[in-house]
């Protein structure tokens, strides 16, 4: 929790003045550090500089216990939502037949309905490199197929002896 740690705390501010915010939200205006202090005491809580940068730093009356907890709640729910995304590879030849296209084109569907991208490659293998357009063919055929759930991200590109094309899962909003 790094916001939570930056954060000055009672006898550690540094400032001579801080504007002050009461722990209901209403500003008390431009205080000392000590009067700052007193009031916080006298509310049974801590003062703490909420925006050091300004001019002059703003500080709140609060229970900083609270709100370290709230904040540290705030990013376990943060972290929560995210969500990995990882790449999985198809690798295909040039010469590949209908059934065994058939197979790495469901692999490649079953990847992209769990959310993952979808590296397709092609090795050219021997003299096959000189049949560029065969492997283009192929990939561009798995894209076509893949169309209805998948965005080609990266068209068919060359890479020493393999070409590569990239398809991500199509997002609700599309």
């Amino acid at each position: 929790m790094t916001i939570a740690k930056d954060l000055m705390v009672n006898e550690n501010i540094r400032f001579r003045e801080l504007r002050l915010i009461a722990d209901n939200g209403d500003q008390l205006g431009v205080k000392t550090k000590q009067e700052a202090l007193r009031l916080a005491e006298e509310a049974n809580l801590d003062l703490v500089v909420v925006a050091p940068k300004a001019k002059p730093p703003v500080a709140k009356i609060m229970d900083y216990g609270k709100y370290r907890f709230e904040l540290q709640k705030k990013d376990r729910e943060a972290r929560k939502k995210q969500k990995t995304i990882s790449v999985k590879e198809v690798r295909l030849s040039p010469t590949i037949e209908e059934n065994d296209f058939n197979t790495k084109l469901n692999n490649a569907r079953k990847f992209l309905a769990k959310g993952d991208k979808v590296k397709v490659s092609i090795r050219f293998k021997g003299r096959a490199i000189t049949h560029k357009d065969i492997g283009r063919k192929v990939l561009d055929n798995l894209a076509e197929k893949t169309s209805d759930i998948a965005n080609v991200e990266s068209r068919p590109k060359m890479d020493g002896r393999s070409m590569f094309l990239m398809l991500a899962p199509k997002t609700e909003k599309e």
